[in-house]
């Protein structure tokens, strides 16, 4: 039987948080900020995009009281080159984490030393910062490693590979490897997910005196399907059909990588977003029992489309609502994300359709925290449009770029969509695609052969912003027999 670790009050009431005592504390003149990114949470996963299936009401609270986007992207398809760009305000075709690749005996390709992230930011700026969740932008003694990137409190999975398994062995504390023995040798003793969202409202207790950045990357709902028995998966255990799945239960990829078998993958993938929620919830309820809510910036958001992994069915949930493509795709499904900002009484309410994307997020927070930024950046800060004051900078495009599948690029440039398929294979087999987004959004009609001169157009923006780079293979430029095809 698998045993739950309960933090405070999820399973005696499921979104019924228990709300401490107001702690009164000084008003600070800059904000504090919480940043809080899914795993893998497709654009209609939240009932307040589109979701029927289920509800995730304190997600929904969350967009009534702030601004919710219906036009962010992610920085790309997949996680680390996703977050890499929300870290350093640089697209895929210029930021140096271009994909998923590993470093054994744990980790990932690092961020360099040298870059600026949102941690240095908010650093220098004089916040404390902290991370809980899944890392997956460096080994964990290298240079990429949390703690060496800015981060003051890091509790988590250091390499995404091993944050595909919810029954972990070990979790990392800042520097220091934590055992988990009641996982070990196949036991289901701890929730990991679980453990790392009691320690971010831990450090919601520790440091209510002062300025800080937390970053939550969560691993929900990123496969494996998996959840404790209690009250979550109880309240959608025979709600819909199930059809099993079977994964891996044993053998070398067990807990390395490999997902479990799943004997309902719908009820569950439910409540791993209903659990998902309910964090949300306690996170907003701990801000205000500490008396700190109205004086925090809370942003809420995917780091891609959603996955078809693990017994995970995207098509049943309708995951990506009317967009086309999963992760891994260029296609809106994998790029355009939820993405929500609350800060009461500053942020208006409502809905914008305000074409942004994670690079982003780096200059809004250098004005922010009013911390000059010297480092070059493909991002624009929203900073006006959150507050309503100044004039808000706009894109000129937007430019994607992903090196597996045979190697996939795009550009989004207004209502203009160009994705090019197979630039990386030696058989020249490029395929271009025409879309326009505001009478097709689900990117059936391929225009390429009726606008050649638009396709030029957006094929000289792609040149100009893929940036070659040593660790990652070089796009093929423009063929001009393929792209005849």
């Amino acid at each position: 039987m698998r045993q739950n670790l309960l933090f405070s009050g999820i399973a005696a009431s499921i979104g019924c948080i228990q709300v401490q005592a107001v702690i009164p504390v000084q008003a600070k003149k800059i904000p504090n900020v919480v940043f809080i990114i899914a795993d893998d949470l497709g654009y209609g996963d939240l009932s307040c995009y589109g979701q029927e299936k289920f509800k995730t009401p304190n997600i929904d609270r969350l967009a009534r009281e702030g601004l919710r986007f219906t036009q962010c992207y992610s920085g790309t398809t997949v996680s680390a080159p996703s977050r890499a760009c929300l870290m350093t305000g640089l697209h895929s075709g210029h930021v140096p984490i271009r994909g998923n690749k590993e470093v054994l005996p744990e980790g990932q390709m690092a961020l360099p030393a040298e870059m600026t992230t949102l941690f240095s930011v908010f650093k220098k700026a004089g916040y404390v910062t902290g991370c809980f969740g899944k890392w997956g932008l460096g080994a964990p003694d290298g240079e990429g490693a949390p703690n060496r990137q800015g981060v003051d409190d890091f509790y988590g999975y250091n390499c995404q590979l091993l944050a595909h398994n919810y029954y972990a062995d070990h979790l990392w504390d800042n520097g220091q490897r934590v055992d988990l023995p009641e996982n070990a040798d196949g036991a289901y003793g701890y929730y990991t997910q679980d453990l790392i969202h009691e320690r971010s409202l831990q450090f919601l207790e520790e440091n209510r005196e002062r300025p800080f950045f937390l970053f939550l990357p969560y691993v929900l709902p990123h496969a494996e399907l998996i959840v404790p028995e209690d009250s979550i998966i109880r309240k959608f255990r025979g709600k819909y059909p199930e059809k099993p799945f079977r994964g891996c239960d044993s053998g070398p990829y067990f807990r390395k990588g490999g997902y479990c078998s799943q004997q309902e993958p719908h009820a569950t993938f439910a409540a791993m977003v209903y659990r998902l929620d309910v964090y949300v919830g306690q996170v907003m309820e701990r801000l205000k029992s500490l008396g700190l809510y109205e004086n925090t910036l809370i942003v809420f958001c995917s780091d891609n489309g959603p996955h078809q992994e693990g017994g995970a069915d995207p098509d049943f949930f309708n995951s990506n609502g009317v967009y086309r493509g999963y992760k891994r795709d260029l296609y809106e499904g994998g790029i355009r994300v939820p993405f929500i900002a609350s800060w009461p009484g500053v942020i208006t309410q409502g809905e914008t359709d305000f074409i942004c994307s994670f690079w982003d997020m780096l200059p809004t927070f250098s004005e922010l925290t009013h911390i000059k930024q010297r480092e070059v950046t493909d991002g624009i800060s929203l900073l006006p449009l959150l507050t309503g004051r100044g004039k808000q900078k706009i894109h000129p495009h937007l430019y994607f770029e992903f090196h597996e599948g045979g190697g996939r690029q795009a550009v989004r440039q207004g209502d203009w969509k160009l994705v090019r398929l197979g630039v990386s294979q030696d058989d020249c087999k490029i395929r271009t695609e025409l879309y326009n987004l505001a009478a097709d959004p689900s990117e059936i009609h391929n225009l390429a052969a009726c606008y050649p001169d638009k396709v030029l157009e957006l094929l000289e923006i792609i040149k100009s912003e893929h940036e070659s780079d040593a660790n990652w293979p070089l796009l093929k430029s423009e063929c001009k027999q393929c792209e005849k095809k």
